[in-house]
């Protein structure tokens, strides 16, 4: 999940400059802060958030990839979570 933010971050400060960018990258790094990786149901609306943001502005199809893969992630831990297979 961490790889897959900071890929999200690295191609969203690649791209920067379109609309909403700085926006986008402030609520990725609150996604990745201490708060939201020791609980993941913070996280979740930043992704929501963050995906919103990127489509209202009309951001790179390589942004919109990676946030799908971050939400992917995410998906996977928390039902890895659920079942009990991590801590």
């Amino acid at each position: 999940l961490q790889g897959a933010w900071t890929i999200l971050r690295e191609t969203v400060v690649e791209n920067f400059g379109f609309p909403g960018s700085d926006k986008i990258i402030f609520h990725i790094d609150e996604a990745m802060s201490w708060e939201c990786v020791r609980d993941l149901n913070r996280m979740y609306p930043l992704i929501n958030l963050i995906h919103n943001l990127a489509n209202q502005h009309e951001a790179p199809e390589s942004i919109i990839e990676s946030i799908i893969e971050v939400r992917r992630n995410f998906e996977e831990v928390r039902t890895a979570f659920l079942k009990g297979e991590t801590k």
